[in-house]
């Protein structure tokens, strides 16, 4: 295969990496504003770009036939940084600006731990070719987006240590948990077949419409028990 073929969906996986780097970069400026906005908020640009290069990637290798075990590992390791590392820092920062106990702070290094955790096995799991075996890393930063995005719109419990750490550890453990858990890759466009993901498409819109950013944790609240109602077909 010609190497630059080879290597677009990698090219996109760097992007990915990138996105990650620069949402760790702005986040350590917490609600200070950058570039017109509160830091954290370009936080949440940048992971959302990496989630999108996260799907490209993919999509192009699909596309490309340009699988590569390089591929792979760079996936697994660019993912950590966009979605383990970069919402911890979020967490990390929102809580030491927060006035709530300053060791609370440091708790949120669990989430990349469990995340690098979750990645590893993924990768050695043979069983999550259509489906997963635990909630998916892209998910996790999700919820801690939008976590963050409810605190800053006036939900100042979630960072108080009796909220926050059991749901830190929920988190943590819905990652490595044998829970079954759909993916959101369509192979068709099959009415039947994809209604879950129809339906969390439409409970994504609906929620980011009536509550925002914050609207993005109750989405994988919803998409965890979605994923338990329709068995992660």
């Amino acid at each position: 295969m010609n190497p630059i073929k080879a290597n677009i969906p990698n090219s996109i996986t760097c992007i990915n990496l990138v996105a990650g780097c620069l949402a760790i970069i702005t986040t350590a400026n917490g609600v200070e504003t950058m570039w017109g906005m509160p830091a954290y908020q370009w936080a949440f640009i940048f992971i959302a770009i990496g989630a999108v290069a996260d799907f490209l990637d993919g999509f192009a290798a699909r596309a490309l036939h340009a699988y590569s075990n390089l591929g792979k590992e760079l996936d697994s390791l660019s993912d950590l940084v966009t979605f383990g590392v970069a919402p911890a820092m979020i967490v990390f920062h929102l809580i030491g600006q927060s006035g709530c106990q300053e060791w609370l702070k440091w708790t949120a290094l669990l989430i990349p731990v469990a995340g690098a955790i979750r990645l590893a096995r993924f990768n050695i799991d043979t069983r999550q070719t259509t489906s997963f075996i635990g909630m998916p890393i892209p998910a996790n930063a999700i919820f801690w987006i939008g976590y963050s995005a409810m605190y800053m719109q006036g939900a100042g419990f979630l960072y108080e240590w009796y909220v926050f750490l059991p749901v830190m550890c929920v988190e943590c453990w819905l990652m490595n948990s044998p829970v079954k858990i759909f993916s959101l890759k369509f192979k068709n466009l099959n009415l039947k077949e994809n209604a879950h993901r129809f339906i969390l498409i439409i409970a994504a819109v609906i929620f980011c419409l009536t509550l925002g950013t914050g609207g993005l944790l109750w989405l994988i609240i919803f998409y965890i028990l979605l994923s338990l109602t329709f068995k992660s077909r």
